[in-house]
């Protein structure tokens, strides 16, 4: 038996998780929602395509809703999904405040729904051989993570309809922190932010570029940089580094690496495992999965989780951690002071 999908939301992470659902078959789409007209691929255009998420929901009555729409509305739909007896897909991050955040969860207990939430790299190859070989030289660690982009035109564009409600530093932040979480298991007790507004066409209370570290229980350390627009520099624009006592993992770009191509973002090229003990090790990511491919893989895992009722506990936990995190660095942002967490 199929899974009916409605996938709300079609930019540009919508439009491909619909493609995935659509080369999927444990998938039947049954719905498109768009608030606005949107150019979609020659593959999606046989679909209908709806402008109301609710009339939506309660015409199709879907099993699966696929939430892509801008973040402020990610738990409200998400919740309403869940209500009309539907199971989630939801991308990150999961909400705009913990308190929403802890909402879908609790409702996601108190319904027996399924709640997947879009980590992406939890399903990239390279990403979960540098969290394992990580693990394996032990800790504390220091992680050194970002991703800067140097966007114009329609992905400026982009980047600026996000940032009416989310800053770089949570919007692609969560996903590195959840590799940080992933590999020490410790709780996070303090964050550190700072931001700064280097653009005037932006929301007029947000900021393009930040950076915050988080301190762990078992004394990790974790720094992450993000910044958008014009006028980000395209130098150094990917670090993922991981150190501890017992040597480094890192991934390892080539030089030709662009920060305004999508692949780049999930292409790792080289993973480079250094061990005080024995030297370096460089290993191959040459034929890893592109973009699309990533989301056809997060697609088949939602596909698993609904029909083998696979345990999301701990996958919801370290949604709302990350998020939580990247909430207090932009709290630090704003206000200037550190921020405790697990008080």
């Amino acid at each position: 038996m199929t899974i009916k999908v409605l996938v709300a939301g079609l930019g540009n992470m919508g439009r491909s998780h619909a493609l995935a659902y659509h080369n999927d078959p444990a998938f039947e789409i049954i719905g498109l929602v768009n608030r606005s007209k949107v150019d979609l691929p020659a593959e999606l255009q046989g679909y209908s395509l709806l402008t109301d998420y609710a009339q939506a929901l309660a015409a199709l009555k879907p099993d699966l809703v696929c939430v892509a729409t801008y973040s402020d509305s990610h738990a409200e739909y998400a919740c309403a999904a869940m209500a009309a007896g539907a199971d989630v897909f939801v991308e990150k991050p999961l909400a705009t405040t913990v308190a929403d955040a802890r909402r879908v969860q609790a409702m996601a207990v108190e319904t027996g729904r399924k709640v997947v939430v879009g980590y992406i790299l939890r399903h990239h190859p390279s990403w979960i051989r540098l969290i394992a070989e990580a693990r394996a030289l032990g800790g504390p660690y220091v992680f050194r993570l970002n991703l800067n982009q140097q966007s114009s035109g329609p992905t400026w564009e982009v980047h600026k309809a996000l940032m009416q409600t989310t800053p770089p530093i949570v919007d692609c932040g969560v996903h590195y922190v959840d590799v940080m979480c992933q590999i020490t298991d410790a709780q996070p007790v303090e964050v550190r932010g700072m931001g700064l507004r280097l653009a005037q066409d932006i929301a007029p209370d947000m900021y393009n570029y930040g950076h915050f570290q988080v301190i762990f229980a078992d004394g990790s350390l974790g720094w992450y940089e993000a910044g958008w627009g014009p006028m980000m520099s395209d130098t150094a624009f990917f670090v993922k580094d991981v150190v501890s006592p017992n040597g480094a993992v890192s991934i390892r770009m080539p030089e030709s690496a662009r920060s305004d191509d999508i692949d780049t973002h999930t292409k790792t090229s080289l993973l480079r495992v250094h061990k005080v003990a024995t030297g370096d090790t460089d290993i191959s990511m040459a034929d890893e999965p592109g973009h699309q491919e990533l989301c056809d893989r997060e697609a088949a895992y939602v596909a698993r989780a609904i029909t083998e009722d696979l345990d999301l506990t701990r996958h919801m936990n370290d949604a709302v951690q990350s998020l939580a995190i990247c909430l207090a660095a932009d709290e630090s942002v704003r206000s200037g002071q550190p921020v405790k967490l697990g008080a």
